[in-house]
């Protein structure tokens, strides 16, 4: 599939769920976090940002809520560590520009690897980063996906509880 744009995006929301990349299987689904190993969906419901469980192509509706999704890079990969940190680094320019136009109050990426890339800072911690990106708060998140077994879903719902907490 061509053309496939995994933004969710609007102007001014509470927060944007930043993946590394888009999978070949969203593209292929036409929809983000579309694997049904991912667990985005069902953590963002346990977490308390959506009161439903949405499905993936429900993904418009996260606008509703105040979130939305986009990727620092834009190249479908059939796993995230085909990502090199250079091309992260290349990236960074269109990224940060859309992330200022969009103006979210918090970015969370998900997963350490693209933000270090870009920040050229290998130590991060999870959680709240204590520098702006974009002129927005950034949370750094534990990735979803179902390749990440290091985090139970109980550990990924804590963690993405304690960012929805802090935008209350």
């Amino acid at each position: 599939m061509t053309g496939f744009d995994s933004d969710v995006l609007a102007r001014g929301l509470d927060v944007i769920f930043c993946g590394i990349n888009p999978a070949c299987t969203a593209v292929a689904d036409g929809h983000n976090f579309s694997n049904r190993s991912n667990r985005f969906w069902p953590v963002l419901h346990l977490a308390g940002f959506t009161d439903v469980r949405l499905q993936p192509q429900d993904e418009h509706r996260l606008l509703e809520y105040g979130c939305g999704i986009t990727a620092v890079v834009t190249r479908a990969t059939k796993r995230a560590d085909e990502i090199s940190r250079h091309e992260f680094r290349q990236a960074r320019p269109d990224f940060e520009a859309k992330m200022r136009r969009c103006a979210p109050r918090v970015i969370a990426f998900l997963g350490k690897r693209g933000f270090s890339a870009m920040m050229d800072d290998p130590g991060l911690a999870w959680g709240p980063y204590p520098e702006r990106f974009a002129d927005a708060t950034v949370w750094i998140l534990p990735n979803p996906s179902g390749l990440n077994r290091a985090f139970s879903l109980d550990a990924l719902v804590a963690a993405y509880t304690q960012l929805r907490r802090a935008l209350s």
